[in-house]
């Protein structure tokens, strides 16, 4: 499964019965909600990089990207879009951007 294919099926459960589909339920809870969902997977995440622990962090990081396309979708914002933030920022020294965005 890609990152696309998960975005794919984030948006196809953005309206189905939340009592039917963990993301729908998620996303109907709002996106407060699914920010604070987001942020409790990166805290584990961080947990398990600072332990050292692969498989934990593999298993984390992996709440870590589901969990952020159901925030990116809560606010409508797409997988697409961010690819296109990034790609913009190639070639751009990551200091240069930092400073450029102040």
């Amino acid at each position: 499964m890609t990152l696309d294919d998960l975005a794919r099926t984030i948006a196809e459960r953005k309206n189905s019965d939340p009592e039917s589909s963990w993301t729908a339920k998620l996303l109907s809870k709002g996106p407060e909600k699914c920010a604070e969902k987001f942020g409790e997977e990166a805290v584990e995440a961080i947990i398990e990089a600072v332990k050292g622990d692969k498989d934990r962090l593999t298993s984390e990081a992996a709440d870590v990207l589901y969990h952020l396309l159901v925030m990116l979708a809560s606010r409508d914002v797409t997988l697409a879009e961010v690819l296109e933030e990034l790609a913009r920022r190639q070639g751009t020294s990551g200091l240069a951007e930092k400073a450029a965005r102040g």
